[in-house]
């Protein structure tokens, strides 16, 4: 299975923020529409994500005053991304190597979706089901 089939099933809507946005404002998104992480913006191009987790460690480090802080000083730029052609297999190996829990998904460098590892354990589940399911009908016709 591919990413791009990921994306088929769960969608293509990202939510994301500009750079000039708060941690504040992220906070607020994050809790609102139960995220676990957004992807920054500027104008049409990924330049960085910021997470859950990544929230609640500046605030451990930098106290209650960095929510003032602008994403830009505080977002993970050196993210990393997916493409619709990876296999989910390999997805699922690279999130688990480096602790990762979303993916951007890029098309020719723009936004194309996200996929976190919720998405791809639920895919290999699904796949797993399918291929169970095939097999008792193989025994059962046998």
């Amino acid at each position: 299975m591919r990413i791009a089939d990921v994306l088929r099933n769960k969608g293509r809507t990202v939510v994301t923020v500009p750079p000039t946005a708060t941690v504040g404002e992220v906070v607020e998104v994050l809790a609102t529409r139960n995220l676990g992480a957004l992807v920054v913006l500027e104008d049409t191009t990924p330049i960085g994500i910021v997470t859950e987790r990544d929230v609640v460690r500046l605030i451990h480090v930098h106290g209650p005053r960095i929510l003032d802080a602008r994403v830009s000083d505080v977002m993970t730029t050196a993210m990393y991304t997916c493409l619709p052609s990876d296999s989910v297999d390999s997805l699922a190996a690279t999130m688990t190597e480096r602790r990762i829990r979303h993916l951007p998904v890029l098309v020719d460098g723009q936004l194309a979706g996200i996929v976190s590892i919720g998405d791809v354990v639920k895919s290999r589940i699904d796949e797993l089901q399918a291929e169970r399911d095939q097999l008792e009908s193989y025994i059962d016709q046998g």
